[in-house]
């Protein structure tokens, strides 16, 4: 009787798995450029069957990882997720590293960063990590100086380590979707790229300053939980878009605004 409860219970857990893989992957991803990229998997790839959720407002596409409400995320670099996780009390497993967005500096009163003007407002993203890329994107192009040593992906700055200010910027914090409908109520304003792209703006263009793709750590990143990290579907979901295929497709569709860190 035993055996055949045990053989019972075995069958069904069988079951289970296979009706949870042949449902679509469930992928949160922000809706440019990650939506994008990945419906052009799709059109590469058609036996890989996955549905994209892109992602708006205040919705957290870790939470809803954590929750099992999502399959995958695509949306964000590693210094944000390792902030995420201590947050969120979990880990995540990384797997594949496959773009990055260059933040950016913009503005719709000037044309130089050398005109800045003293006292000039300076609009950056809000969260932990953005806020301190957003400095050291301003020091490399010379607006201030911090006094951190360090790489920036690897020490977080805030505006209490700015040791040198000779124009008086002020810096202002604002959530970092608002930061492009911002514009007009600041000199200048650090915006992610894919909420550049979003607004129109063309980083590679429009940019009055701009991360160097080179020894950037905040590339973004296919994000699942570690009991999903070995799902062949996830593991194809990661070659596919660390494809040669696919690196050439952000090269031509985001004309440099967009970079890919794989499939060179």
């Amino acid at each position: 009787m035993m055996k055949r409860t045990l053989m019972t219970l075995t069958g069904l857990a069988l079951m289970v798995t296979q009706s949870l893989q042949a449902a679509p992957l469930r992928i949160a991803a922000d809706p440019v450029p990650h939506a994008g990229i990945l419906e052009y998997v799709k059109k590469i790839d058609p036996s890989l069957d996955f549905t994209v959720i892109e992602m708006s407002g205040t919705a957290n596409p870790n939470e809803l990882l954590k929750a099992g409400e999502i399959d995958a995320n695509y949306f964000q670099h590693l210094p944000y997720l390792k902030e995420q996780e201590k947050a969120l009390n979990t880990t995540f497993t990384v797997v594949a590293n496959v773009h990055i967005e260059p933040l950016g500096i913009y503005s719709r009163k000037i044309k130089r960063l050398q005109d800045l003007p003293e006292g000039a407002s300076i609009a950056v993203p809000n969260n932990t990590t953005n806020l301190s890329r957003a400095l050291w994107l301003l020091q490399a192009n010379g607006v201030l100086k911090l006094n951190a040593q360090g790489e920036p992906g690897s020490v977080l700055v805030t505006p209490r380590d700015i040791s040198e200010n000779p124009k008086k910027v002020k810096i202002v914090e604002v959530e970092s979707p608002q930061i492009p409908r911002s514009l007009d109520d600041v000199d200048a304003g650090i915006i992610n790229g894919n909420y550049a792209l979003e607004a129109g703006l063309v980083p590679a263009k429009d940019a009055l300053g701009l991360e160097s793709a080179q020894h950037n750590p905040y590339a973004n990143l296919l994000v699942t939980t570690p009991a999903l990290a070995k799902d062949p579907r996830i593991q194809q979901l990661a070659k596919d878009l660390t494809s040669p295929q696919v690196a050439e497709f952000i090269r031509k569709e985001y004309n440099g605004s967009v970079i890919p860190v794989a499939g060179q």
